[in-house]
């Protein structure tokens, strides 16, 4: 078996029918394989491995080079995406090897994170991952916002095509980028595709003519769902403008569904809202996310509470050894010299990767089996790493 970085040119023979097979209805159509075609410019920045023997592809990987931010500190990001094996050669270890160097190259390459949709969760925990949140679908009628609509609320909306909007939506999202634990976008060459396929409504809404809330969506049918994507917005007045909109299609949809942070309470905006909130995972199909740290040079300067341990890192290929973890200053501080009388706790990569999205209390990393924390560790673990809620957004 040899592995090898794709052209761009080469996908439509080698890694797309692949992911086609793995993740679609098959046999796949004539006219989908073309659509694949349509989709290589997109993937100009995509970064492709592929496992062959005697000239077959039997398994590949890719990394979307993305950024994501970790408690405020927005860093290079790798998106694990596309990962496939022909059904001929599955359970033999091609995979494991492609995640390999994949992450190899990613890291080698400045991406001290890496996130990812799994098809088992259990597999990719062995290679350093932990769940982080999946956002959740709220679900409820138009009608149970009509208090909205005797609301005076600062700002305007625009309204429009999502083509057209698409720069003020790219925008935004960047300014969520900057500003929300867990938050990763797409790099521009693959962003592009939402303005070019320009099949989806785009409701922006504005303060003193600054960008404080945008939605995209699609209606159904008349009778029907007016199904939104993320809700994303800058503070609860965005929130409100954007419901208030919605309010208005009581005689044209019956229910309207969106896709919302793993933190936002839709029980509490509004009294009598009837909602239906629902985040479901199962295998395969419907999947939680997953990230994890590649490289310790992502948690140096975060900010961070007055804790102060020692942790051994063991079990992984990319991070390793024995460091004093100190947040005595505000920002953490990582050293080499993890000698003197301090707690100390023993974690595995998912572990560690645990602690900095903030996704586990170590006591839990010590109850999954992440790691060995005893309650002194677990203290000052807790003052370095408070609990967050990292909204993953991009879809990969």
């Amino acid at each position: 078996m040899t592995i090898r970085r794709l052209t761009n040119s080469e996908r439509p023979a080698t890694s797309f029918p692949l992911q086609a097979y793995a993740f679609e209805a098959s046999p796949m159509r004539a006219e989908r394989a073309e659509e694949f075609r349509s989709y290589l410019p997109y993937h100009e920045a995509t970064r492709t491995l592929v496992a062959e023997e005697g000239g077959e592809t039997l398994a590949t990987a890719s990394a979307i080079p993305m950024r994501q931010n970790l408690r405020g500190a927005v860093l290079p990001m790798a998106g694990v995406a596309g990962v496939a094996t022909h059904p001929l050669a599955r359970r033999r270890g091609h995979v494991r090897e492609l995640l390999r160097q994949l992450l190899d190259e990613m890291r080698d390459e400045g991406r001290p994170l890496t996130a990812l949709y799994p098809f088992r969760a259990s597999f990719y925990e062995r290679f350093g991952y932990v769940g982080l949140p999946r956002a959740r679908t709220a679900v409820f009628a138009p009608a149970d916002l009509a208090a909205l609509l005797r609301a005076d609320l600062p700002g305007e909306l625009a309204w429009g095509r999502s083509g057209a909007g698409y720069a003020d939506h790219r925008a935004f999202t960047e300014r969520c980028l900057a500003e929300r634990h867990g938050f990763a976008i797409f790099p521009e060459t693959r962003a592009v595709r939402q303005r070019d396929d320009d099949d989806r409504w785009q409701l922006t809404a504005r303060v003193d003519g600054e960008t404080v809330g945008v939605l995209t969506y699609r209606i159904d049918d008349h009778g029907g769902e007016l199904a939104g994507d993320d809700l994303l917005v800058a503070d609860p007045y965005a929130r409100a403008l954007i419901l208030q909109f919605l309010a208005r299609h009581v005689d044209q949809v019956e229910r309207i569904r969106l896709r919302i942070a793993a933190d936002e309470l839709p029980e509490l905006w509004l009294t009598d809202l009837a909602v239906h909130v629902e985040a479901q995972v199962a295998r395969p199909g419907s999947s939680a996310p997953m990230a994890r740290l590649l490289a310790l040079d992502a948690l140096a300067g975060l900010p961070a509470g007055p804790g102060r341990v020692r942790v051994e890192l063991t079990g992984d290929r990319w991070l390793a050894g024995t460091h004093l973890l100190d947040g005595a200053t505000g920002r953490l501080e990582l050293s080499g010299d993890a000698t003197g009388s301090v707690p100390a706790a023993t974690l595995t990569a998912a572990g560690l990767s645990a602690l900095a999205y903030g996704v586990l209390d170590p006591a839990e990393v010590d109850v999954r089996g992440l790691g060995r924390v005893p309650a002194d560790a677990a203290a000052e673990l807790r003052r370095l790493f408070p609990r967050r809620w990292p909204y993953l957004f991009a879809d990969f």
